[in-house]
């Protein structure tokens, strides 16, 4: 009797056990992968196995700041991944940090730099053209009415040394003053041996002929031989009063001119200057009687010496710009007025102060960024107040100490992908809040991704159009299992980069797409092709 009572309770075991397989073989994946987490989690948290590690807590899939003492799932069926003690994820990171994994920082390329104390010589760079020198610049202009009987120098352009005839003019003033001169000076001759008056008047005429002669510009040497000859010329020779070069010239042989009238310019071109345009940040730093580097595109292996003569001061409104004069020397006279110019002024630093790389730097418009390593895969944003630059670094004068660990490179990176606007707004903001999927046809992650690897930057997917929505900017994408994020297939909603991606993407189209996390929750399209129709989802 006992023997055929055990044998009726097997039998009955056997087919609770037959019943309980059917229910879990249909009770579907989701089901499976809560009840694995839940006895994985049962086990870890009674500390069953010698091999069992401390749980500590569940963080959200998609990389949000969110956490769960218990285990849960998102809004798009994906299930928390669990974090052990002494794993990679063992304490989530401060409110206004940045937190990426190790084998994302090796991917994105970043590169970290102590801030360090150095004196920041830097060189201001500005764009010149060449002048002739104003001093340097003379104008033959006759004092009296006449003509042009000829031309000595009738070309622009052409050289001509200091004494050399220009050409020669017809006046009668010129030969009126020359006659009364020559009679003043017989009368002083005849009158010589009388006394009185007579002879001092006589005197005075002839020293007023002399002077009107000399106020007109008359050279002495005709002065001499007109009184030694005491014969009138008639035509007067006009001469460079310096060597140069003919830089315009407006006599033409048997025209008139008026008193006054400039016939040449002369420019004597062997100093020649050149006017900068130094921006108005940079003029605070240039001196009057500092050294100048001057080159022209004319000799690019020619490097000019100048120095700087004077800094005007106007400031020219449309460019923002402050002309500064450099003066040089014009050897062979290879420097032409009108050329352009490079002048380059160093600047010596007033004394040490504590520098980070140019590229250190994100600048907002209204702010002024450096993302702080503080360790390894963890990264706080920390506004800064900026002073001189040089080339290379720049002088931060607020935010940062010396040998603070400062990313040099990738740091717009991991801007985009890590969200640094979220981590800025952590400073005095709560965190943002999840997205939520485009549709509920999500199905929920097996247990084995629990373990999820990091995000690459990029992410690719194939999938069907199933709606666009120009006035949001949005696309409704059903795409299959993506292995760089362990996500299974879902439907869910997409931004766009640009709207022209957004007019490619029409309903029903099966298509290949690049997308990134712009910020936690925050899914952009970034590029889209036609899928592979033999592609699956």
């Amino acid at each position: 009797m006992k023997q055929g009572t055990g044998i009726a309770v097997a039998v009955m075991a056997a087919v609770i056990a037959a019943g309980a397989g059917y229910w879990l073989g249909h009770k579907g994946p989701a089901s499976q992968a809560q009840g694995t987490v839940s006895a994985t989690a049962a086990a870890v948290d009674t500390g069953a196995g010698s091999t069992s590690r401390k749980l500590l807590y569940y963080r959200n899939p998609m990389g949000l700041p969110d956490t769960s003492p218990t285990p849960k799932k998102d809004p798009m069926g994906m299930d928390y991944i669990a974090v052990y003690a002494g794993g990679a994820d063992e304490e989530p990171a401060a409110a206004n940090q940045v937190r990426i994994s190790t084998e994302k920082v090796q991917k994105l390329g970043v590169r970290v730099e102590a801030a360090q104390l150095r004196a920041l010589d830097k060189s201001v760079r500005a764009s010149g053209r060449i002048e002739p020198d104003e001093r340097r610049v003379y104008a033959i202009s006759p004092k009296f009415e006449g003509y042009v009987e000829r031309l000595h120098v009738n070309v622009t352009g052409q050289a001509v040394g200091k004494g050399q005839p220009l050409f020669e003019v017809y006046s009668p003033e010129l030969v009126s003053a020359q006659r009364e001169y020559a009679i003043a000076a017989q009368g002083v001759a005849t009158l010589k041996d009388a006394g009185g008056q007579a002879q001092s008047g006589m005197q005075q005429l002839a020293g007023a002929s002399l002077q009107r002669l000399r106020n007109w510009d008359i050279s002495e040497a005709q002065i001499k031989a007109l009184t030694q000859s005491g014969a009138t010329t008639r035509t007067l020779t006009f001469r460079s009063p310096v060597s140069g070069i003919v830089m315009e010239k407006k006599a033409v042989q048997g025209m008139r001119f008026m008193p006054g009238e400039a016939l040449y310019q002369i420019a004597d071109l062997s100093t020649v200057w050149v006017i900068a345009d130094v921006f108005e940040q940079d003029i605070g730093l240039v001196k009057n009687g500092a050294k100048a580097t001057v080159s022209i595109n004319a000799y690019p292996d020619k490097a000019f010496a100048g120095r700087v003569t004077y800094v005007y001061p106007t400031l020219k409104a449309e460019t923002r710009t402050v002309a500064v004069r450099v003066e040089l020397a014009n050897p062979g006279l290879l420097l032409k007025p009108g050329m352009f110019a490079q002048v380059e002024l160093p600047v010596t630093a007033k004394g040490q102060v504590i520098t980070v790389p140019v590229s250190a730097v994100i600048d907002s418009g209204t702010r002024q960024i450096v993302l702080i390593q503080q360790a390894p895969g963890r990264f706080e944003p920390r506004e800064v107040k900026l002073g001189a630059r040089s080339d290379t670094h720049v002088e931060v004068r607020e935010g940062v100490k010396e040998g603070e660990q400062v990313v040099v490179a990738a740091n717009f990176l991991i801007d985009a992908e890590s969200n640094l606007k979220a981590a800025l707004g952590g400073l005095g903001s709560a965190a943002p809040a999840p997205a939520t999927a485009a549709s509920a046809t999500a199905v929920a992650a097996p247990a084995t991704q629990a373990a999820a690897p990091a995000k690459a930057v990029g992410h690719q997917a194939t999938g069907t159009v199933d709606g666009v929505d120009l006035k949001a900017g949005t696309v409704s994408l059903s795409h299959g299992p993506i292995a760089s994020l362990k996500w299974p297939a879902m439907t869910m909603e997409f931004k766009t980069a640009n709207a022209a991606l957004l007019q490619a993407l029409k309903p029903g189209a099966k298509v290949t797409v690049e997308f990134i996390e712009r910020q936690p929750g925050e899914w952009v399209i970034t590029s889209a092709k036609p899928a592979d129709p033999h592609a699956g989802q």
